[in-house]
């Protein structure tokens, strides 16, 4: 493939503890390239889950992906001549995780980094043991976004990404790298009637695990050993249950739905 979407990024005030929930539940391994005092690493053997801490003015949960591609001059002529509102810029050089930062048609942000060459995101090398098989890895991304068509013709033209089958009546695009999937859900205001509006951007992570029973079975025996790793309850109350039936519809693939504890979305499938 051309591209492969090689890690997610978040923003938390716990980001250490996350770091150790994602360890301990889904069994991502630490990078041994972190810098002390700055960001958390975790990977599943070919995604990198990099958990920023927050600063003044940056919202808290998901915030963005990167790519690896063969190119970024192919990728960058590619937006350049079909797709000019989809623009691009270097990181701060204290970031050593993409020399690039783009955005998209509709304003969702993705890093970029280049195989073999000087911005290849090094902290996340450690994950590239993809003739692995792990139990418990990252499947897919989502991102709620205004114009699911468009973007999916975005990114399969610049990125070469493939379109996946999908069922009848499912407004999603689902692209994959070959491992990884980017799911793109269509965004409408109308769909948040009596609870929080959710802004147009990444909406949740998905894992893909052995057993569903088993991580919950894991979850109740880690919680008890460390009571502040619990996971914040999700579909209670009305406006959490709708909100619970909302992610139902949008994310057809999942088959349980729960949250870390620093309230990002989480999706889980059984592999079959």
């Amino acid at each position: 493939m051309f591209a492969k979407i090689n890690h997610v990024a978040a923003c938390s005030e716990k980001y250490a503890l996350l770091g150790k929930f994602y360890e301990t539940i889904f069994g991502m391994k630490s990078s041994p390239k972190l810098r002390s005092g700055r960001a958390i690493t975790v990977g599943d053997g070919y995604l990198g889950f990099n958990i920023n801490p927050r600063k003044v003015g940056r919202g808290a949960g998901l915030d963005h992906f990167g790519m690896q591609v063969e190119s970024t001059e192919t990728a960058f002529d590619r937006m350049r001549s079909k797709y000019p509102s989809a623009h691009w810029i270097e990181r701060p050089s204290t970031r050593p995780f993409a020399a690039v930062t783009c955005n998209d048609p509709d304003g969702n942000v993705f890093d970029l980094s280049q195989k073999d060459s000087k911005n290849r995101a090094h902290v996340y090398v450690d994950n590239e043991n993809n003739d692995k098989e792990h139990d418990r890895f990252v499947s897919h991304i989502a991102i709620r976004t205004m114009r699911p068509d468009e973007m999916a013709q975005f990114y399969i033209e610049v990125f070469e990404l493939t379109p996946q089958n999908k069922g009848a009546g499912d407004p999603n695009h689902y692209l994959s790298d070959g491992h990884m999937t980017l799911m793109l859900m269509p965004w409408d205001i109308r769909n948040y009637v009596e609870q929080n509006v959710l802004l147009p951007a990444i909406d949740h992570i998905g894992f893909t695990v052995e057993s569903v029973d088993k991580l919950k079975g894991d979850v109740d025996e880690a919680v008890g050993i460390n009571p502040v790793l619990n996971p914040v309850p999700f579909g209670r109350g009305k406006e959490g249950g709708n909100r619970l039936e909302l992610l139902k519809k949008q994310c057809p693939i999942g088959e349980h739905f729960m949250s870390d504890p620093d309230y990002t979305l989480i999706a889980v499938r059984e592999r079959h």
